[in-house]
């Protein structure tokens, strides 16, 4: 049984469960100053993003331009824990991730990044993204080389001293040791499950939120 299927939407909203977006203001967050050029990369590159349930943060990257696949799964753990019952229990180290494959010539990592904290999760929030509690619910950038792990921690702390939060980005920066791929009843799930409750409070205002502050990088799938 899923742990965050709600049989109905008044149950959710009787237990006061947040929507899962950022705490900035909508539109505010600048672009970042140190990005990756397009001519330094060839080919399609992959990044690796944790945000809470794994859900949400799929079905934004699923919609961004230049996205060839967004695939919901583990990081930060080992292979033998790389279940969604164990990652559940919050002690494997794993969090829910999504790996982004993204070709650098229609969207940078530096914009990947942009859509992440302004509208797939709340990064200020630390080890959980509204009804949802635990590390496995970490904000974290699994960064897959030095200048995708140079061009986040600069980002964070660009944000952080506009103060574009009220509170402090607690995103980790960590180096990408392995991704394993979540069960295929995972993957794609908001787009399958659109009606369910958890979806639509939770994820798809995410979607709409892309679309509606990044309409250049927004594809209608």
């Amino acid at each position: 049984m899923l742990r965050r299927i709600v049989t109905t939407t008044s149950t959710i909203l009787a237990a006061g469960l947040c929507l899962l977006v950022p705490t900035a203001e909508a539109g505010t967050l600048p672009p970042p100053a140190a990005d990756m050029p397009s001519t330094t990369a060839r080919g399609s590159q992959t990044a690796v993003f944790a945000g809470g349930c794994f859900w949400g943060v799929e079905a934004v990257f699923r919609h961004v331009k230049g996205v060839s696949s967004a695939v919901s799964g583990y990081a930060g753990g080992v292979a033998k824990t790389a279940s969604y019952d164990l990652v559940s229990s919050g002690g494997t180290g794993h969090a829910e991730s999504v790996q982004v494959t993204y070709d650098p010539a229609q969207v940078s990592y530096g914009q990947l990044l942009t859509v992440f904290f302004s509208v797939a999760h709340d990064p200020t929030q630390l080890n959980r993204q509204g009804p949802d509690h635990g590390t496995q619910y970490r904000s974290a950038l699994f960064v897959t080389g030095e200048d995708q792990g140079r061009v986040a921690r600069a980002y964070i702390a660009q944000l952080d001293q506009a103060k574009a939060f009220s509170s402090r980005i607690v995103t980790e920066v960590v180096p990408l040791t392995a991704f394993y791929s979540a069960e295929p009843y995972h993957q794609n799930y908001a787009a399958l499950h659109p009606t369910q409750p958890y979806i639509a409070i939770n994820d798809l205002p995410k979607v709409a939120h892309l679309k509606e502050q990044f309409p250049n990088l927004y594809v209608q799938n």
